[in-house]
Order: structure tokens, then C-alpha cells, then sequence
């Protein structure tokens, strides 16, 4: 069984940095997507980025480009997401999460992902 572990958040300033990480247990991410989510509190959870094919694909929400980066390091089977120039808006859970990887869908979307982790808070001050 997959199980995925999010760590790596914590309280920062406006501008500073964060870097998540996402530990998989029990599989690779060979032939998976795997994503990351933020859920404000009363919110939805929306798609942040997601990384396909050891990086090969990746995504970025509008709301992050150009802040977020997404990287995984296969020898220690984790997924990073570096989060720059944070705003009071990142404030949220974050979760990673994983789907198998296949043609067509729409992998910013919560709906195509079958494991998640429990997540990790982010606490942007302004």
C-alpha cells in the first residue's frame, strides 16, 4: 500500500520561503502523478502543481508560477515543493497526493487522485 507523508511546513513571513516534501512509502513514483494541493481554511482544495514522469510534465497553478518549484529526487523517493516569495494567501494545508499516470486527464483536479497524505500547515504573516 502507498502511503505519502508531507512535511516541511511551519509560520513564515511575507516573502520568505518554505520547502515541502512528500515521502512515498510502499511504491516509486515511477508511473505516477503526483500533486500538490492547498486547502484554506473554508476553501476548496485547489490544485497547486503536479510533477509526471520524474519531471518530465509538470504544472503550475497561475496563482504560483514563477514562485513554486516542483522537484523529486527518485533516490530518496520524495517530491519537493519550493515555495519562494510566500503571500498571506499560501496560507493552508498542503497535501501531495498521487494518481497513476495515463492520457486525458485533467490532473489539477483533486478527482484524479487516489492516495493522499494527511498534509502540513503553512502559516503566511504579513
Amino acid at each position: 500500500e502507498v502511503q505519502l507523508v508531507e512535511s516541511g511546513g511551519g509560520l513564515v513571513q511575507a516573502g520568505g520561503s518554505l520547502r515541502l516534501s512528500c515521502a512515498a512509502s510502499g511504491s516509486t513514483f515511477d508511473g505516477f502523478v503526483i500533486g500538490w494541493f492547498r486547502q484554506a481554511p473554508g476553501k476548496e482544495r485547489g490544485g497547486v502543481s503536479y510533477s509526471a514522469n520524474s519531471g518530465e510534465i509538470t504544472w503550475y497553478a497561475d496563482s504560483v508560477k514563477g514562485r513554486f518549484t516542483i522537484s523529486s529526487d527518485s533516490a530518496e523517493n520524495k517530491v519537493y515543493l519550493q515555495m519562494n516569495s510566500l503571500k498571506p494567501e499560501d496560507t493552508g494545508g498542503y497535501f501531495c497526493a498521487g494518481g497513476v499516470v495515463r492520457a486525458g486527464p485533467d490532473f489539477s483536479s483533486a478527482e484524479e487522485y487516489g492516495v493522499w497524505g494527511r498534509g502540513t500547515r503553512v502559516t503566511v504573516s504579513s
